[in-house]
């Protein structure tokens, strides 16, 4: 493969802070992501990475910085630029399912739905399409006119993964993706995202408190504290020889367990 292909980072963010009066979100945060890349973001409760996480993905509008998106910043963009944005290129994986799916639609609805949107009228291959990505994510077929609310907790996290992949988009926001699922539903999920990452390379920003989440899935690491970034590097890098403390402290405390 021609070396120059890749020439620039998918994203680039540069001293993203958000403020919420006299408390600090996150500050002054950077990174490069590039094409094919998961970077996975770290931290307790209250660390900043949800936050960061809603200003990337354009739930919040930081109070400094820039988020360029094939050099553009995001930030300067229309309303509808944004829409658009986020019905194709991005996509945005929510831990509650339910805030990334429409309750009262089919399973089949809910993926096609999505396909609309970029365009797609044929009725016939929309469900086609969405059949397929339901096999994807490990939903039989049969389902496909069962609403979300008879499927469980990991089969509703699956269709959200269908939902917002289906359209092809280059980049995914996951937020806590296996949180609050039993462990055996998790591993089964962490196995289907692995494998559909790799396939589609897709480039992901996952934010996440478990440590197996992202020595599983991230190419590289960021650990924040209290809304600064306190260390980053390859994941194994950082797990295995953590250098701050706070990131020492994490990884202990998951030792101890």
């Amino acid at each position: 493969m021609d070396g120059s292909a890749v020439t620039m980072p998918l994203l680039a963010v540069q001293g993203l802070t958000k403020r919420y009066g006299p408390r600090i979100g996150c500050a002054d945060v950077g990174f490069e992501l590039w094409p094919g890349e998961v970077l996975g973001i770290v931290g307790e409760s209250g660390s900043g990475k949800s936050t960061l996480l809603s200003c990337l993905a354009g739930m919040q509008h930081p109070d400094e910085g820039s988020i360029l998106w094939d050099g553009r910043d995001v930030l300067d963009f229309s309303e509808a630029e944004r829409r658009r944005l986020l019905r194709g290129d991005w996509a945005y994986v929510h831990q509650n399912p339910r805030d990334g799916l429409r309750m009262g639609v089919s399973a089949g609805g809910n993926v096609g739905e999505l396909l609309m949107a970029v365009g797609q009228r044929h009725y016939g291959a929309i469900r086609d399409t969405a059949t397929d990505w339901l096999g994807r994510v490990e939903i039989a077929a049969e389902r496909i006119d069962d609403r979300p609310s008879a499927f469980s907790g990991g089969m509703q996290q699956r269709l959200q993964i269908a939902r917002n992949l289906v359209t092809g988009p280059r980049l995914v926001f996951m937020d806590e993706p296996t949180g609050g699922l039993d462990v055996s539903v998790q591993a089964r999920l962490l196995d289907l995202l692995r494998g559909l990452v790799r396939d589609l390379g897709l480039s992901v920003v996952i934010v996440t408190h478990d440590l197996a989440v992202v020595r599983l899935l991230a190419d590289r690491l960021m650990v924040m504290k209290s809304g600064r970034v306190v260390e980053t590097g390859l994941t194994d890098q950082v797990l295995d020889d953590p250098q701050h403390a706070y990131t020492q402290l994490l990884v202990s405390s998951v030792l101890q367990v």
